[in-house]
């Protein structure tokens, strides 16, 4: 059975997500971060589309929260520096650039990959909290169906990076990278989409199984 999160759980995201927010939207204004202001605009009218999804199919209180400490992985990433030897020469000193592997693994694929997983997450439980199987239950997250989730986290993950292009059109100074961090930015976003299907469908099998015990 698929919970819904409730009035005072949203209640709850909501202000924390304000609370984060509203402080960075200050260091933004004060560092005059112009880039990073478009972002916040971003990220506002993704909770607004969240919001919209969920009062049109409902959505668990994990993946809400799971949005809403991505959003302070996304801001810490923009707007707290760090240690020079952190990054390579020709980026900026900031989380975002830091790599947590060298050679490897960027901070900002990290967030990429996490923000993908949670909208095939979101995409999933909007399709489940919208269609039922004849039987009147949720439906199965069978490969079909996921596939088709993972495929619209990245669709989603794609609009990410069109606005980013028009960022690096608009702002001549910025922190965007170049078609090669374009590709890998995809690449991470393929991965946490996979990733967060093969854990619905490992879910899904394990509260099966517990079912069927408990019956």
């Amino acid at each position: 059975m698929r919970h819904v999160a409730t009035r005072n759980q949203i209640k709850q995201i909501l202000a924390f997500s304000g609370a984060y927010l509203a402080v960075a939207a200050v260091y933004i204004l004060k560092s005059r971060n112009y880039e990073f202001l478009l972002y916040l605009m971003v990220m506002m009218a993704i909770i607004v589309a969240v919001l919209g999804v969920y009062k049109r199919a409902g959505l668990g209180p994990m993946v809400l929260w799971g949005f809403s400490f991505w959003g302070v992985l996304h801001m810490v990433g923009g707007l707290v520096p760090i240690p020079d030897d952190w990054h390579t020469s020709d980026t900026t000193a900031v989380v975002y650039n830091w790599r947590i592997i060298p050679g490897a693994l960027k901070y900002d694929q990290l967030v990429h990959g996490i923000g993908v997983g949670l909208v095939t997450w979101l995409c999933w439980q909007a399709l489940a909290g919208r269609l039922r199987g004849t039987d009147g239950k949720n439906i199965v997250p069978t490969p079909g169906m996921l596939s088709l989730s993972a495929a619209a986290g990245m669709g989603f993950g794609a609009i990410n990076e069109v606005i980013e292009f028009f960022a690096s059109m608009a702002l001549p100074h910025n922190n965007i990278g170049d078609y090669s961090n374009t590709g890998w930015d995809l690449v991470s976003n393929l991965v946490g989409a996979c990733l967060a299907a093969l854990m619905i469908r490992a879910v899904w099998i394990s509260t099966a199984r517990v079912d069927e015990l408990t019956e």
